[in-house]
């Protein structure tokens, strides 16, 4: 759990959802809304699969 609470990428992805947290009270909700969400939604899964698959090719490594 640690490796993805530490993770660059992660936090980035999971700060990111600051700003569409502010554009989704203040802006139009509209298609883009949506959009914007399901973007994020993609970021944060690719930043944790690619520390998932980090993690695997170490264990992989140790033996």
């Amino acid at each position: 759990m640690r490796k993805f609470i530490f993770n660059f990428s992660v936090l980035s992805a999971l700060f990111g959802a600051v700003g569409l947290v502010k554009t989704t009270t203040q802006g139009p909700r509209d298609w883009r809304l949506i959009l914007l969400w399901i973007a994020w939604g993609i970021n944060v899964a690719i930043a944790v699969g690619t520390v998932a698959e980090q993690a695997k090719e170490h264990e992989l490594e140790e033996w």
